[in-house]
């Protein structure tokens, strides 16, 4: 497929990952779209594997984000609902971790439907 292969997807992909690390940091919209796009081009590995890989980034990412969000609040003197955040991360934890099992369990091209699909709704919703 290419040219020259980069085992760890060369240092654009690494540069990709960072900035939709910034990103998702601070919107998470189509996040997940956007990682597995950019190791999908930059990889050769089966769509199961780019699947956990975007998951672990993802979650690293918003771990991340929420540390900082909450750092930043205590500086600022902010008040953060907690029951908020205990539901956002319940939420994304029960999300990530289904979505997993059945990212596994599904074959190659049902998951790249469906990533196509929500990646144009989310498009779509963005965009309208």
């Amino acid at each position: 497929r290419r040219e020259y292969q980069h085992p760890h997807g060369g240092p654009w992909l690494w540069a990709g990952v960072l900035l939709a690390g910034v990103y998702g940091g601070y919107f998470g919209a189509a996040q997940g779209i956007i990682l597995i796009a950019l190791l999908g081009i930059a990889l050769d590995d089966d769509l199961q594997r780019l699947n956990a890989t975007k998951n672990v980034l993802s979650a690293i990412v918003n771990g991340t984000a929420a540390l900082l969000f909450i750092v930043l609040s205590w500086i600022g003197d902010n008040m953060i609902d907690w029951m908020a955040v205990l539901l956002v991360a319940i939420g994304a934890t029960i999300g990530g971790l289904l979505g997993a099992r059945v990212g596994r369990k599904i074959p190659p091209m049902v998951l790249r439907g469906v990533i196509v699909v929500v990646g144009l709704v989310a498009l779509a919703n963005l965009l309208l």
